[in-house]
């Protein structure tokens, strides 16, 4: 999946050479928490600083001899570092250097996906004051209801990629850890300090316990966080597609010079972007669940878990990152059709405006059953004749001896159901909204 969405950042932080970069980034980070302790030499680690490397062919190579990528990167940086290469993994156990060198790639994706949850919102934002106002027929069940605004519509959006935004972050913190503790945890061949050392240098902080892992806990709401975004954009993006349907036509997909929507149907504009978007939530849900799986290891930790991540985590960061920028793209160009909301607004014959006549009536001292059941059958008749309900109410007897006409005209006014407009956006964006 190759596109203007795709970002190459995030499939370079994901590639084999930079998993054994990250791996060498806290090898060498050890070994500068152990110099600083006394145990290696200066000039050894100097020779480290200068002289630790790999090829990745290399690694590749003696892989295919030792069935163990950990010990194939080890020697092939001691084929690089020389003698100095003796101290490199000294006490360590090989999940000290991958969950570690994890921590560092999934903190480096979870912070390009907030980029791009910042962009999400900032389009969001913006969309929703530019129509703030922009009166339109809300549905529930599918049906009409009462009207709302498209920027009313969009700043529910936003809110709930704000609370998206807050679930990523606090899960990228909570793989902000390290661990060099050794083969069960216990620092049996190793000083406490060397992990606080080597941590602080990279960025993390030292996970309290661990066994020969950090816990999965962590990695099943890292991947968690990003399937409830990834459901947040399919929320979004079948109620674009909803609204792009031929019957309705409120919004549409921006459509290219040059674009074809049908191989067989030279007049199709589908919405392929909003479904493209829904459909690949379902493999961060997926990815999740198997998160999840990975909790329950045995003891200590076994390999279960690691085939798993090696597929989740290049694939939902990378997904989730791609998923961001494409709905935001769908966004900037997405046209709205005012006058199709207009046209949809009248098309149930003011039928919303049934509350406030059932509401004036209580308050004119009908029984709200009685009521109820006067405004219902009013509202029927006319869905069945396709008549104007504010007609049919003006022209009822019984409503007119509870409701003067000055007052039917209020009660029929559409402004009404976005007096609480600015008081909504003000609670989700902060006072002093544009108007």
């Amino acid at each position: 999946m190759i596109d203007r969405y795709t970002r190459p950042e995030m499939g370079r932080l994901w590639s084999l050479e930079n998993r054994f970069r990250a791996w060498l980034e806290v090898e060498l980070a050890v070994c500068e928490a152990w110099t600083r302790l006394g145990r290696i030499p200066e000039a050894d680690m100097a020779a480290l600083r200068e002289k630790a490397d790999f090829d990745l062919a290399r690694i590749l190579e003696i892989e295919e001899r030792t069935k163990h990528d950990v010990i194939a990167f080890l020697t092939a940086v001691e084929e690089k570092a020389g003698p100095a290469a003796r101290f490199v993994h000294l006490g360590c156990t090989s999940s000290d250097i991958v969950d570690t060198a994890n921590a560092l790639l999934l903190v480096r994706a979870g912070e390009l996906i907030l980029a791009g949850l910042a962009g999400l919102l900032d389009q969001l934002k913006t969309m929703a004051l530019l129509h703030k106002g922009r009166l339109m027929m809300g549905r529930t069940h599918g049906i009409h209801a009462e009207p709302i605004s498209f920027g009313l519509k969009l700043t529910g959006f936003y809110a709930e990629f704000s609370r998206h935004e807050q679930r990523v972050r606090l899960a990228v913190e909570g793989v902000r850890v390290g661990k060099i503790s050794g083969a069960v945890g216990g620092y049996a061949h190793l000083d406490p300090r060397v992990e606080e050392i080597a941590c602080g240098l990279l960025g993390l902080e030292v996970d309290p316990i661990s066994t020969q892992i950090v816990q999965r806990d962590r990695y099943g709401a890292y991947f968690t966080a990003l399937a409830l975004l990834g459901g947040g954009v399919e929320r979004l993006a079948v109620e674009l597609r909803h609204l792009q349907r031929t019957e309705v036509q409120e919004v549409e997909e921006g459509f290219s010079c040059g674009q074809k929507g049908s191989s067989a149907m030279p007049h199709k504009k589908n919405p392929i972007s909003a479904e493209n978007l829904a459909g690949l939530s379902r493999l961060l849900r997926g990815n999740a669940l198997a998160a999840m799986e990975n909790m329950a290891l045995w003891h200590e930790r076994d390999i279960s878990h690691s085939s798993v991540e090696r597929v989740i985590m290049p694939d939902s960061t990378i997904l989730a990152d791609y998923m961001l920028a494409r709905m935001t793209g769908l966004l900037r160009g997405l046209r709205v059709v005012g006058e199709n909301m207009d046209r949809n607004l009248a098309a149930s014959h003011g039928l919303f405006y049934s509350q406030r006549v059932l509401l004036a009536l209580v308050d004119s001292g009908l029984e709200r059953q009685r009521a109820y059941e006067l405004v219902q059958g009013l509202a029927m008749r006319c869905w069945d004749e396709k008549k104007y309900f504010p007609d049919a109410v003006r022209n009822d007897s019984l409503i007119g001896e509870r409701l003067a006409p000055d007052m039917l005209d209020d009660l029929f006014d559409p402004g009404y159901y976005l007096r609480h407009e600015g008081l909504i956006m003000d609670r989700v964006f902060g006072g002093g909204q544009d108007t």
